[in-house]
Formats: C-alpha cells, sequence, structure tokens
C-alpha cells in the first residue's frame, strides 16, 4: 500500500434518532429484521487520528463530557473499526486516537456505531481512499447493525438488520431536544425483554403497521401529525404487565418525559433506538430554547424521577437542544 501523505485526520460523529422503529421476528442469523426511519442530528463525538508510533501500534484515549462505566478496548468499536480495517487494507501505521465523547452511551443514539463509521471513514481518507464506499459498507455490517447508516449523510429508510440504508428526502427546519434519563438501556437486553413478551399470544405481532410508502409520505408534513412509533415503547412505558424488575428502571420515567415535552411545546415526541434517551420535535427556535431551559426544573421536581439523580448524578438531567443534519461532516485532513 502507498504511504499516506497525510498524519492527521479529524471526523466528527454526529448521533441519531429513530423517528419511527418496528422492530419484526428473529432472523435465523440471530439479530431482528427493523424498519427504521433514521435521522442524524447535529450532536456527536469528534475523533481525531495522528499516525505516529510503531507499525501496527494503536492508542485511544476519551474524554468524557460526562463520568461513564469505561468501555473495554475488546468492546470498544472504535478499537474493533481500526483493527477490521488493517485485516482488510494492510494499512500498518501507528495511530494515536483521542475521541472527545459527548453522546451518553446506552441513550438509543448510536453513538459508539457512528464512532465506528466515523473511524472507517477517517482511516480510509489516511489510507488514499483504498476502499470503495460499497467495500466501506460492507465493512461497517460486519461491525454493527446501525454502522452503514453513518457512513452516509441525511436521513434514511433503514431496514434488513440495519445494513440496507435507503436515503430520503427530508430537510426540515425543525429543532430538536434530547432527554436522556439518569439511567442506560442495555440493547441486548431490551430486545430479549421484546421476545419475551412477543412469546405470549396475547401480545404476539403486536406492533406497528405503518408502510414504507406511509412513512415517507408522513414524513413531509407537520410534526404534529405524524403517527410514528416505536416498538419498545410500549414495553418501556409498562404497557405490559410486567414486575419493574424485569428491566430494572421505573416504567414511569418514559411516560413522565415524553408528557413534559409535549407540555412544554413538542409537536412530537418519541424514544430513540431501545432507550434510553427521548426526544420532542419543535417547530421554532423560539420555541426550543424556551423548552430547554424549562425541562431541567420539570424533571427534577416530578415524582418519576424521585431518587434517580442520588443513584447516578452523572448523568441526571441530560437535556439538549440540537437540529437535523442534511449531510455528512466530511474528514479534515492535515499533513
Amino acid at each position: 500500500m502507498k504511504e499516506t501523505l497525510f498524519k492527521v485526520c479529524t471526523i466528527e460523529a454526529p448521533c441519531k434518532i429513530n423517528l419511527h422503529l418496528k422492530i419484526g421476528e428473529k432472523r435465523p442469523d440471530g439479530f431482528h429484521s427493523l424498519e427504521s426511519l433514521f435521522a442524524p442530528l447535529a450532536f456527536g463525538d469528534t475523533l481525531r487520528f495522528e499516525c505516529n508510533g510503531k507499525e501496527g501500534d494503536c492508542s485511544l484515549s476519551i474524554a468524557y463530557e460526562s463520568p461513564v462505566e469505561p468501555i473495554s478496548p475488546e468492546n470498544n468499536l472504535i478499537i474493533r473499526a481500526v483493527s477490521l480495517f488493517r485485516e482488510l487494507t494492510g494499512y500498518k501505521n501507528g495511530l494515536n486516537i483521542h475521541l472527545n465523547k459527548r453522546i451518553p452511551v446506552g441513550a438509543g443514539l448510536g453513538g459508539g456505531s457512528s464512532d465506528a463509521a466515523s473511524t472507517l471513514l477517517a482511516l480510509n481518507s489516511l489510507a488514499n481512499g483504498v476502499l470503495s464506499m460499497k467495500e466501506l459498507a460492507k465493512t461497517a455490517a460486519l461491525l454493527g447493525s446501525d454502522v452503514p447508516f453513518f457512513l452516509t449523510g441525511g436521513a434514511a429508510f433503514v431496514s434488513g438488520r440495519g445494513e440496507l440504508v435507503e436515503p430520503v428526502d427530508f430537510s426540515p427546519n425543525f429543532w430538536v431536544i434530547l432527554v436522556k434519563p439518569p439511567f442506560s438501556s442495555e440493547t441486548t437486553h431490551a430486545f430479549k425483554l421484546l421476545d419475551r413478551i412477543r412469546e405470549d399470544n396475547k401480545y404476539k405481532n403486536k406492533g406497528n403497521e405503518l408502510s414504507k410508502e406511509i412513512l415517507l409520505h408522513a414524513l413531509k408534513g407537520d410534526p404534529g401529525a405524524w403517527s410514528f412509533q416505536n416498538d419498545f415503547l410500549s414495553v418501556f412505558s409498562g404497557s405490559y404487565p410486567l414486575k419493574n424488575k424485569d428491566i430494572g428502571l421505573n416504567f414511569g420515567v418514559y411516560d413522565n418525559i415524553l408528557g413534559n415535552l409535549r407540555q412544554v411545546g413538542a409537536s412530537f415526541t418519541g424514544l430513540s433506538g431501545s432507550g434510553s434517551c427521548c426526544f420532542g420535535i419543535f417547530s421554532t427556535k423560539g420555541a426550543a430554547e424556551k423548552a430547554v431551559m424549562e425541562l431541567p426544573m420539570k424533571l427534577r421536581s416530578s415524582a418519576a424521577f424521585e431518587g434517580q439523580e442520588k443513584q447516578s448524578p452523572s448523568q441526571a438531567n441530560f437535556v439538549r437542544m440540537t437540529f437535523f443534519l442534511a449531510r455528512r461532516a466530511d474528514p479534515v485532513l492535515e499533513y
């Protein structure tokens, strides 16, 4: 492989929300089929790659916005993305990687997947574009179901197990408020819980049945008229007869967050992925700015949050205002 001329690459890794999420049956490969509307936001992590050190070496330093439980190297998607890229391309440059981690962990915002996709894009740029976008997409799918989406820019209709990404026309002037309660949601456990519920014939196949055509048509309209749903929300909101210990959190928290978002003017509210981050869509920046000032106090005074801040003070009342991204941020290269 021709040695790269560039020595440094900085790239943004945006988060996403699921405006709609339908979970199908478990596939023979162990994954679930899904249909979802993914939309990237102008809030995310920043990665910086510096080519130095011994061939094949890779160091990763992480600056967390809030203290969290560290992710082990073998489970870190950035390290896995580097290893896979080296294996496929023979890229051997020593790497020092710094991650400025803003996206909360276990929020359903795709932070780890976005970091992995941005890692592939950055390394491919440093390696003079050795892989095509088609090859990058195949590589991304090996790292995780959500990773291929983050290689593209803008919103998309995502299907399969997440590897089928179809860009959609969606460039709104809406504003988004993210609200993450002071706990995380573990994706694997959420899917197991959903499967267990569906084993009961009473709830089997009970999910949203909106077609792709209906979803895309609705996307062009006012958020106040959206009928998008998330199959996980019925589970976590306590609509099913399960005890709190099944998911280890207060059923009332999600309902409370969504209710408060509506009270402060959100046109549409939802849960992203399998949680734990909720979101509200606002038609104007002014309405969103007013809401983001009011929400922290409302949540702190809520009975549903009683005791939560004492348990996890570092993640309590995570509230952020942002907006939708229409395109992907390209890597910035330096000599």
